[in-house]
């Protein structure tokens, strides 16, 4: 029988068998034990007993974790949470983490997968926004990052463009790659200030999405075009990830993204959310098994599409939802 501890072994041991499987024991776990979830099956008239194949897994709506504690597991193991920046006049969303342990090397474990061990990195990051408030997950990965790179070349940046750039330029001969993680309203805000005969060599600049009311939306073409044009680099890299789940996926170009072991994306109808779509426009519904201890299935309000060579594309966001803290610019 599963449980809450086999769930968590089987995401640490970093590898999956069979995802599907995976998916119904945590399906079949979690329309027991989340009350939540369990109420909105109730609701919609589903029985879960009647679910057999992923595909027919009900998702549930993102806007959930705004006024509920949305967990699968025993009361008492929920210590902390993280918080959805969101705007003011905005209720922001609280996702319950059972171990900032976990999340953490949750994360290392998504990103050493596409780019190799971050001890071969020197970390800078760029989260003006985030840094200034608690309860931010994208912080604590980033400070997590900072601290397994093991270089003391490694560190957060508020506003301090000058001594960003130069740390940059001081680092494209170290011998170790750069790695640049900043929000996108941050990172545009240097590429202003950068001199176009600057050279900061081979550094990897990954855009986490967020123009927070900053500045005016952006497609993400124009966005990378400019970033890569201050950078002289090839291609602009992104994360998507937000609050409520745990785990990423990572984009080294392009705008396509790949998911982790972890997770899966699938893309339903805008005008029939019980319909999934192949090639077109849509909304995304997020599998992330690492989020055993809350919900897996995420309803998110993201528009997208699958590729066909199994990544996704972002496109923006649905009409008439909250602009998210993170909010990605639309396509």
């Amino acid at each position: 029988m599963n449980s809450f501890k086999s769930f968590c072994e089987k995401i640490k041991s970093g590898k999956i068998q069979d995802f599907d499987t995976l998916a119904m024991d945590v399906f079949r776990y979690q329309s027991r034990h989340n009350e939540i979830y369990r109420k909105y099956l109730e609701v919609r008239g589903i029985q879960s007993e009647k679910i057999t194949e992923v595909q027919e897994i009900p998702f549930l709506p993102i806007s959930l974790f705004k006024t509920a504690k949305v967990i699968s597991g025993p009361e008492d193991l929920y210590t902390s949470w993280y918080s959805s920046s969101g705007t003011t006049g905005q209720e922001n969303s609280r996702h319950y983490i059972w171990s900032k342990e976990f999340y953490l090397q949750h994360c290392v474990n998504n990103f050493e997968a596409v780019y190799g061990s971050l001890k071969n990195f020197h970390v800078l990051a760029l989260l003006p926004s985030y840094l200034e408030r608690e309860g931010s997950s994208l912080v604590d990965m980033a400070a997590h990052f900072i601290q397994e790179s093991n270089s003391d070349q490694s560190g957060f940046y508020l506003y301090e463009h000058e001594a960003l750039k130069e740390k940059l330029e001081s680092l494209k001969e170290n011998g170790k790659k750069t790695l640049l993680l900043g929000v996108t309203f941050a990172l545009l805000d240097l590429a202003e200030t950068t001199s176009p005969s600057t050279d900061f060599g081979d550094v990897i600049v990954m855009e986490t999405g967020g123009m927070k009311g900053r500045r005016k939306e952006m497609i993400r073409e124009e966005v990378h075009q400019l970033l890569k044009t201050a950078f002289k680099v090839d291609n602009i890299h992104s994360e998507y990830g937000m609050t409520e789940l745990m785990s990423q996926a990572y984009s080294p170009g392009g705008g396509k993204f790949w998911c982790s072991p972890f997770m899966k994306v699938m893309v339903r109808d805008v005008y029939d959310p019980f319909t999934y779509t192949s090639g077109t426009t849509g909304a995304l519904n997020v599998i992330d098994l690492a989020n055993f201890h809350s919900c897996s299935f995420i309803e998110t309000e993201d528009l997208g599409v699958k590729n066909k060579d199994g990544s996704f594309t972002v496109l923006g966001r649905m009409d008439n939802s909250e602009t998210r803290g993170c909010n990605l610019m639309i396509n």
